[in-house]
């Protein structure tokens, strides 16, 4: 019996392999995979929306630079038209005439307000000798405002050759009548050269005799004039007095002059008018040297 019963067949075991897939996983494989091929297929799509939007933008931008620029040429001549200048003002003149500063303007008829330089005109005004400073504005819609402030006149200053006018800076001023209720002092001593150059040595000199001027009016009354030739000896005379000054600490030289005048009865009769010709030399240190000249 046995020789007809079917014998098995070996069979070697081989590792166990896991072959079962849940099907979740099997899903999120293929999500995965569209996923990759859609995001494949939406990149050229992002970048074309991306360059049509700014295809737009520079398309909007040009056109509104173009549409400024198209009303700006046409409304320019209307502009320049509203804003002529129809009116000048000069303020701040005593003593220069109107006339001279529009010409130093130069102002084109029919000018519009906003395309005048208020630099360019400041600079031609104040290139005038009398003009000291000088401010411009526009006032709209038609109107240029220049206010001016005029150089004060110093002295008259003599170089032997000829006679100038200088301010109170020493600046050469052009020649101009003077009132005759502004008085002023003569200065001699200065060197031609140098004042018409502007130099530092003359332009002190100037200004030392000013200075003296003003100080001795403080007590005498009349012209005064002041030699600045040598400033360790300025000779002011009032009259027929003559004051000797040394150029440093020239107020309390005169200072001190007044002091001993109260006290001294000679010096007090001193009042620089008369015939009585004196010399008061105040350059020496706490003295008052005071000399007859026949």
């Amino acid at each position: 019996m046995r020789l007809f019963r079917k014998h098995r067949r070996y069979v070697e075991q081989q590792p166990r392999k896991n072959q079962w897939k849940c099907p979740r996983t099997a899903d999120g494989a293929n999500r995965n995979a569209e996923a990759k091929r859609s995001g494949i297929m939406a990149e050229p799509v992002v970048l074309t929306r991306a360059l049509t939007r700014w295809a737009g933008a520079v398309v909007g931008v040009a056109l509104i630079g173009w549409t400024i620029a198209m009303t700006v040429q046409h409304a320019g001549p209307f502009l320049d038209r509203l804003l002529e200048i129809k009116e000048v003002t000069v303020e701040g003149l005593r003593r220069i005439d109107r006339g001279e500063i529009i010409d130093l303007v130069k102002l084109d008829p029919r000018t519009p307000l906003h395309r005048v330089s208020t630099a360019d005109i400041k600079g031609r005004v104040e290139s005038h000798p009398w003009i000291k400073r000088a401010t411009v504005e526009r006032v709209p819609l038609n109107q240029l405002r220049i206010a001016v402030v005029e150089r004060v006149p110093g002295a008259v200053v003599s170089t032997g050759k000829e006679t100038v006018l200088v301010d109170e800076e020493g600046r050469v001023l052009a020649p101009r009548s003077l009132d005759e209720e502004e008085p002023l002092p003569f200065l001699s001593g200065v060197d031609r050269k140098g004042l018409l150059r502007g130099d530092e040595d003359a332009r002190r000199a100037i200004l030392s005799g000013i200075e003296l001027a003003k100080i001795v009016r403080q007590t005498y009354e009349g012209p005064v004039r002041v030699n600045v030739a040598d400033p360790a000896n300025l000779i002011v005379s009032v009259g027929s007095t003559r004051f000797h000054f040394d150029e440093e600490g020239v107020g309390g030289q005169w200072d001190r002059f007044r002091q001993v005048k109260q006290a001294v009865r000679e010096l007090d009769a001193i009042d620089g008018d008369g015939d009585d010709v004196n010399d008061v030399d105040l350059r020496y240190e706490n003295r008052v040297v005071v000399r007859e000249r026949g």
